[in-house]
């Protein structure tokens, strides 16, 4: 095995050439620990690092460094998300020193979502809060490496013990315009990128003719990208995603499923429900084992947003246990 950067176990899975699986894992907007403690629970075992999100969707949710401690606590390993919407660069540096400093080994730096979609749906959010934006995700990335590899600062001030990192990123791969997909993604491995995290893919043609253009251009070789696949829990979160989430396309024949689905619960509200969530776990495995066989994929990233329980079932049945261990 090559020679560790962090030795998350993150990094130890992908640098034995295992097919990685990290899964989300949403604080609560409270701050009750125990939906932390439950959600741990539920996911351990079933993955080999669980990404804490940072105020996703631009609502206050608790913070990500304390959720991360929570689950570490628990046995787990957390992948800490840092936006640079919410923090400047004092900032940033000063929460991933506390975060390793509380054992946290893995960072995924991500821009995240403008403020204004906070105030979607029926959860009113914040959406004249001022974001910040005072570095950008590339920047942030090569600060995190910086810090890691040279021990200093951004600013230039030496750090004595470095934090050690294993520094993801996210990428958009069929976000327009989808001609610079792999340039952006060149740059990010550039700066340092060590794994990333793709948004979630179901038209996987097109994620393929993608993925050829990255392994044509090497960057599947310096960097292990995780092909993000996110739960379709209902029709209703297929169709909202393939018309409002940037950089997601979904195919007709998965919306024919899942309506196909819905319908054939006939007026019985629970039994529509039951169906459409039993054809989420296939369409899932299904994305799964079609992610896997693409080159130059190196794992998944599952996101089952507020339904992690659904996680263990589809890991199993897409064939993913028992994740690899390590003395």
């Amino acid at each position: 095995m090559a020679e560790l950067l962090s030795g998350s176990n993150l990094e130890r899975v992908l640098a034995a050439g295992k097919f990685a699986v990290t899964a989300e894992l949403g604080p609560p907007m409270d701050c009750n620990g125990e939906v932390v403690r439950e959600k741990a629970k539920i996911l351990k075992g079933n993955a080999d690092a669980f990404n804490i999100t940072d105020n996703q969707t631009a609502v206050v949710r608790m913070s990500s460094i304390a959720s991360a401690f929570i689950i570490l606590q628990e046995g787990l390993e957390p992948v800490m998300q840092m936006t640079t919407r919410d923090r400047n660069r004092l900032a940033i540096q000063a929460d991933i020193l506390g975060a390793c400093a509380l054992g946290c080994k893995n960072c995924l730096c991500i821009a995240g979502d403008h403020q204004s979609f906070g105030g979607a749906g029926r959860l009113k959010g914040h959406p004249g809060a001022k974001n910040v934006y005072d570095i950008d995700t590339i920047q942030l990335i090569s600060a995190l490496k910086g810090m890691r590899d040279d021990g200093v600062q951004q600013g230039g001030d030496p750090i004595d013990k470095r934090p050690p990192l294993f520094i993801g990123c996210a990428w958009t791969p069929m976000g327009d315009p989808i001609e610079i997909r792999p340039t952006r993604l060149k740059k990010k491995v550039d700066a340092g990128a060590d794994f990333i995290q793709t948004q979630g893919v179901y038209d996987v043609e097109a994620f393929k003719e993608q993925m050829k253009i990255v392994v044509d251009m090497g960057l599947h070789e310096r960097t292990a990208i995780l092909a993000g696949i996110i739960v379709p829990r209902n029709f209703g979160m297929l169709k909202y995603m393939n018309n409002f989430v940037s950089g997601v396309s979904v195919p007709k024949e998965l919306m024919d499923r899942m309506k196909a689905a819905m319908k054939a619960g006939g007026d019985d509200k629970k039994q529509k429900r039951i169906n459409q969530e039993e054809e989420a776990g296939k369409i899932t495995v299904e994305l799964i084992q079609q992610c896997r066989e693409i080159p130059g994929i190196k794992g998944v990233h599952l996101q089952a947003i507020e339904w992690e329980k659904k996680i263990p079932e589809i890991v199993e049945k897409a064939g993913l246990l028992p994740r690899p261990t390590f003395d």
